[in-house]
């Protein structure tokens, strides 16, 4: 397979594959892990059931770190030479956690997980922005996230498989197989999309000056806190998952089909939100899609009171389907609702308000994951609370409007 000479421009199909499958390296490293949590923790002499959550929350550190390096990065030295870097960090991550023999070691390589999958992640949007504008980004940027939307429900069943078949380590071995793969048909396939003339020297100048701008400016600090508040709550559920669906509801190897039904919601909403954006205004879309987190929590939070914080599985099933629905809305518009007064610095104000409103999610979903007592009320509690905060600063925002 020749290498493509610069400026020419990939086939459609194979540009959105390999931007699939690099957006998706975190997802990936995240969902997979899920079913071997338990598994990981006995193995390297962890004894509280909490600290396993630390391996998914941990990675998200890392990816917080590198979101506000990647994009500066890639506008100072090209596109290709910032995924290299990110992908070269993430191998290494996925070796020593390959190879841990304790638990500190395992948390230090997904911390290097994080820090680099965050490269590919952050830069393969700029690649589709340097080629594509208009509806032909926004035609290449749906096909790439309904790949996207494939791997939270498809990735514990590879999880689960690997483990039953060959043990934890070698789901690590098919991370760095996929992103060895990933890296090699990148290479070799994609062009540069930056030219040198239009590149931009990286300077902690700039990466201050747009922290500064983005705090200066209402709606974008209220919306990248709004961000961090729902990925908060959301990364409460997606760290204590595996204990209340595998353990605290006896699902055993049924997690990961249980996990995956509730990923389609997701999936579902971020479909349908590319047809709501043209009905209605993204401020109606967060506002009702958060309204109903709020109504759907403070009615099942009376309900799992009731049951002692066990409410029948059919019924949690109920709550999370509509609630993930409502969420997967929010994903979808909360960052355009950020950025909307950024344009003139999308590429840095992007990373930064993704490094943000990471670093604020990662605070609270681990917070809310460690108050995990075998019962669903922390989960149920912090969807509830983050929700009612996110209201109100959106509430501040709306007063300036």
């Amino acid at each position: 397979m020749s290498s493509k000479r610069s400026g020419e421009h990939l086939k459609f199909a194979e540009f959105v594959a390999i931007t699939a499958m690099m957006m998706s390296l975190v997802a990936l490293s995240i969902d997979a892990m899920l079913p071997a949590l338990s598994a990981i923790g006995d193995e390297l002499g962890v004894r509280h059931e909490n600290t396993n959550q630390l391996i998914i929350s941990l990675l998200f550190l890392g990816m917080s770190a590198g979101q506000i390096i990647y994009g500066p990065l890639s506008d100072a030295v090209g596109r290709k030479p910032a995924i290299y870097v990110g992908f070269g960090i993430f191998i290494s991550g996925t070796l020593l956690s390959l190879f841990a023999t304790s638990f500190p070691i395992m948390l230090a390589g997904r911390i290097l997980q994080g820090f680099g999958a965050a490269g590919p992640r952050i830069v393969s949007i700029a690649l589709v922005r340097d080629q594509y504008e208009g509806p032909k980004m926004a035609r290449v940027m749906s096909f790439v996230m309904t790949i996207f939307i494939l791997i939270p429900i498809l990735a514990p069943a590879l999880g689960q498989v690997m483990l039953d078949f060959s043990g934890w380590r070698s789901i690590f071995g098919i991370f760095l197989f996929l992103s060895v793969f990933t890296l090699t048909w990148f290479s070799l396939r994609q062009p540069e999309t930056l030219s040198s003339e239009k590149r931009i020297p990286f300077t902690l100048r700039r990466t201050v000056s747009a922290v500064r701008e983005i705090v200066g400016i209402r709606q974008s600090l209220a919306y990248t806190i709004v961000a961090g508040l729902v990925f908060g709550s959301f990364l409460g559920y997606l760290n204590s998952s595996q204990q209340i669906l595998q353990i605290q509801y006896g699902l055993g190897e049924q997690f990961a089909l249980y996990f995956g039904i509730l990923a389609v919601a997701f999936g579902a909403a971020a479909l349908l939100n590319s047809n709501l954006v043209m009905l209605f205004s993204l401020h109606f879309l967060v506002r009702y899609a958060m309204l109903a987190v709020a109504v759907l929590s403070v009615v099942f939070l009376a309900v799992a009171i009731k049951q002692n914080g066990h409410p029948p599985l059919w019924s949690l099933m109920l709550y999370l389907m509509p609630l993930f629905f409502a969420i997967g809305i929010l994903f979808g518009n909360l960052n355009a609702l950020a950025m909307e007064p950024l344009g003139h610095i999308a590429g840095i104000g992007a990373a930064t308000i993704g490094s943000l409103s990471t670093f604020t999610a990662l605070s609270i979903g681990t917070l809310i994951g460690q108050c995990y007592d075998g019962t669903i009320l922390p989960m149920v509690t912090g969807f509830l609370v983050l929700s009612v905060l996110s209201l109100g600063v959106m509430r501040w925002e709306n007063r300036n409007r």
